[in-house]
């Protein structure tokens, strides 16, 4: 294990990230609304340390390990989003306390959205900006590590996209290089901020707010800087640009990536995971419109909008609301966050199992069935006309196996910490899907339930994020031998 050169890492990381506080600081003197100290003394604390990091090991540049970037990865996350509660913790409004601080930092790196605070329209415009900016850096650090860092070290949805699989879009890396790979997927990633922000601008929304919920939108997120969510707005054509992009964000960045070099879209409808993710959105989507209008929920216009508007939502798992799903009738609560489980695609900023993994694990289940009927055949599991192995095979339901087993133990953990089963089951699943919103207790917010919840969702927001296995594989003996 190379501890300098991991060190150096996250010095430059702290440095590097000290500097995003800046644009709050500017935010908070163009308002003038009282918070520049918080972000200058959070952005001074980031920088010593960085810097104090880095200094001594600033000449260290050995290769990096497999195992080095197990440990990097994972301290990623956890270090930035201890830095990043910072100006919560400093600004007197809101007046967060640490653990508080610490869970709105980690739920917007995450990408999360789950949220402790109320009162958002009475915000400071600067702490405001801060909770999208902070959902928009997590959401660009997760599609880098997850087409371009993941694939290295054998683990994470894009492993599925090895050899076994060829095709177009199915290289691990989408350039020669790691560089040039992040280098396009945030020139991609930045694009579709910004045409979403210019479509928020000219549908109705303030400058602000556009910039905002491009933010979130964008890096599925679902913080927004108002309380009643997108609900608050009252725009159809709001409602149908964030479908648009939170759809459109779902999908595997890879496909993007080949779609903007190639100036063609018919990959996207060749490839297996993504038509399989469009279908799942049209199905949960059509339940719920059928559901809403059949109770006379809503009249029909409205039904159709606000259910598929909730059904991308919650499938991408991003979070946003036009209404509180939570009070809807018969299990549509219930099946919306059941699709969150599912999720996006592989490489994208969406959370959930992802698509590519349900899929494949359906495909085994039909096979099984099959060989009941036909128990001497030889029946292999294809994506279009590639054989999958049995080795994806294995990892697949390797993955989904720990994957329960870590919702279980979560779950009870809630349930022991006082919490009743409703709003443990749904805080569990929205915070290991990194969707955000639940039911019950924590169908607002997240600021009434006990500190020892709190510091327990943080680690599934941080599990549901890195994939499971990067993080786990940091509690097993083998790891730390040399």
């Amino acid at each position: 294990m190379h501890f300098a050169i991991i060190v150096r890492i996250l010095g430059l990381l702290l440095m590097l990230f000290s500097l995003t506080m800046l644009v709050p600081l500017f935010v908070s003197i163009f308002y003038n609304d009282g918070t520049h100290l918080a972000f200058l003394s959070s952005f001074f604390i980031t920088v010593i340390i960085g810097a104090a990091l880095w200094a001594p090991v600033r000449k260290q540049h050995q290769d990096l390990r497999h195992r080095d970037g197990f440990l990097i990865t994972s301290l990623f996350w956890f270090v930035l989003g201890l830095f990043g509660a910072l100006p919560f913790f400093l600004s007197e409004m809101p007046k967060l306390s640490l653990t508080d601080s610490i869970f709105e930092s980690i739920s917007g790196l995450t990408t999360t959205g789950a949220t402790v605070i109320t009162g958002l329209d009475y915000l400071p415009k600067s702490i405001l900006y801060y909770r999208q900016q902070l959902q928009w850096l997590g959401g660009i650090g997760i599609i880098v590590i997850a087409v371009a860092v993941l694939p290295m070290l054998g683990i994470g949805g894009m492993q599925l996209y090895r050899a076994e699989t060829p095709g177009p879009a199915k290289d691990n890396k989408l350039t020669p290089r790691i560089a040039d790979t992040a280098k396009w997927i945030f020139f991609i990633y930045f694009t579709l901020t910004f045409v979403c922000c210019m479509g928020y601008w000219l549908a109705g929304m303030t400058l602000f707010d556009a910039i905002g919920h491009s933010f979130s939108t964008i890096a599925i997120g679902g913080f927004s800087t108002h309380d009643a969510s997108m609900g608050y707005f009252d725009s159809p054509a709001i409602k149908l640009i964030a479908i648009l992009f939170m759809f459109i964000s779902g999908v595997n960045f890879a496909l993007h990536y080949f779609a903007w070099r190639k100036f063609q879209v018919k990959h996207y409808f060749y490839d297996p995971e993504s038509s399989f993710y469009f279908f799942m959105m049209l199905f949960c989507g059509i339940v719920c419109c059928v559901i809403l209008i059949v109770t006379d929920t809503y009249e029909p216009s409205q039904a159709l909008l606000d259910g598929v508007f909730q059904a991308v939502s919650m499938a991408t798992t991003t979070g946003f609301a036009t209404a509180d799903f939570s009070s809807w009738p018969t299990v549509l609560p219930y099946w919306l966050i059941f699709f969150a489980f599912i999720g996006g695609c592989a490489g994208s900023t969406g959370g959930g199992m992802k698509a590519i993994r349900v899929l494949l694990i359906v495909k085994q289940g039909i096979r099984e069935l099959k060989q009941l009927v036909h128990p001497n055949a030889v029946i292999p599991i294809k994506l279009k006309k590639h054989v999958v192995t049995d080795r994806v095979m294995f990892a697949v339901w390797s993955f989904f196996s720990i994957y329960i087993f870590c919702f279980l133990a979560i779950l009870i953990l809630l349930l022991l910490s006082g919490l009743d089963y409703l709003t443990a089951f749904s805080a569990t699943a929205a915070s290991i899907n990194n969707l955000g919103p639940g039911l019950g207790a924590v169908s607002a917010h997240y600021g009434d339930i006990n500190t020892f919840a709190k510091w327990v969702l943080c680690g599934s927001m941080l599990l549901g994020r890195l994939e499971i296995f990067t993080l786990l594989v940091l509690f097993t003996p083998d790891f730390w031998r040399r």
